[in-house]
């Protein structure tokens, strides 16, 4: 089971039909997350294979996983913000047992994001993974 910030966001989903809505939703969850420093936007936090400029930081702290992100795509910032509710906050030796694919396609995502994003999610997918594993 995914956490509990993004199982309220699969709730949400739920009342929503249109998906230029649950576009809205994810686009305003990118705009409401905290800024990530310029200083972080650096070559070492960059997320290869992504159309747009992605940039994740992780931050593990007490054992816990911890990240931030940004992009200069407003839809690709909604995307780190899904991705900050999925792990933000787990154990580090839980991470590479969620199933971000699975998780993400119970919004309906998998149907409705561009060839581009796609690979670009699995990017940034991985690179959570691999950075979580230390």
């Amino acid at each position: 089971m995914a956490q509990a910030a993004f199982e309220d966001v699969v709730e949400d989903f739920e009342f929503l039909e249109d998906w230029e809505d649950r576009y809205r939703m994810v686009i305003e969850m990118g705009k409401d997350m905290a800024p990530m420093p310029e200083a972080l936007k650096v070559p070492a936090t960059k997320v290869e294979g992504c159309a747009s400029q992605v940039w994740l930081h992780m931050a593990p702290e007490d054992g816990n996983f911890h990240f931030q992100g940004d992009s200069d795509a407003l839809i690709v910032k909604g995307l780190i913000a899904l991705l900050h509710r999925l792990y933000d906050g787990l154990p580090l030796d839980e991470v590479a047992n969620v199933d971000a694919r699975a998780e993400l396609g119970r919004l309906g995502l998998n149907e409705h994001l561009s060839a581009q994003r796609s690979n670009g999610l699995r990017a940034m997918i991985e690179r959570i993974r691999s950075q979580s594993a230390g």
